[in-house]
């Protein structure tokens, strides 16, 4: 559905930027921040969608246990792809991944310093010693995150080269190629959107500013 495409390409975008103005360093900091507290946004917003979104955005529906999916892991050779609309087993279980991971590297980085200028908005809550220690953490953790994108991207090129399916597209138009009909997703409930944006955004204002 829109939301959850929409949340994908902000997503990648505030984590190339959050890349690059880490790696910047200097001034660029504080705008590292400012993404920070945007993919913060993003991920309390995927959760709650993970229960309250479309038929195909919501956990019950992409998130299987391991026989299902020891089963698509066993299809991946196979030219023919699954009868999936919205994510594969496999690529459930990476969505919970990447959920997870960053929901660390945003919590880590709330309390982080770089013993220069620059403290995350609750560096004040804990002692020097464990801010170092969740600034540590939040270096390692996005090691972890830049292999579980490589792995997603990988995926992605994957299923494009040996099945013939056209994923980024999907991600782009809400449109996939099936080899058999699926159930329709529903009607968009644009109430719940707006209300989980709204908590969404007064969550991270509340954490970063009061």
């Amino acid at each position: 559905d829109l939301p959850v495409r929409l949340f994908h390409w902000a997503l990648v975008g505030l984590v190339a930027f959050s890349w690059w103005s880490a790696e910047e360093g200097g001034v660029m900091l504080k705008y590292h921040m400012w993404s920070g507290y945007g993919v913060f946004g993003l991920v309390l917003f995927r959760i709650g969608w993970g229960f309250v979104g479309t038929r195909y955005a919501r956990f019950a529906e992409f998130v299987h246990g391991p026989r299902r999916v020891l089963a698509s892991l066993a299809t991946l050779w196979d030219r023919k792809p699954l009868a999936v609309a919205g994510h594969n087993p496999l690529g459930g279980w990476m969505v919970l991944a990447l959920l997870a991971v960053l929901a660390v590297q945003v919590g880590t980085g709330l309390f982080a310093n770089d013993d220069l200028f620059n403290e995350g908005p609750l560096y004040a809550q804990v002692t020097k010693a464990w801010s170092d220690r969740l600034t540590a953490i939040h270096h390692l953790n996005f090691k972890v995150l830049a292999v579980l994108v490589t792995i997603h991207v990988l995926a992605i090129v994957w299923h494009r080269w040996r099945k013939g399916e056209r994923l980024a597209w999907a991600m782009i138009t809400g449109r996939k190629q099936l080899p058999a009909p699926a159930a329709p997703a529903g009607r968009l409930p644009w109430v719940a959107a707006l209300v989980l944006i709204a908590v969404s955004a007064a969550i991270v204002v509340a954490v970063v500013y009061l």
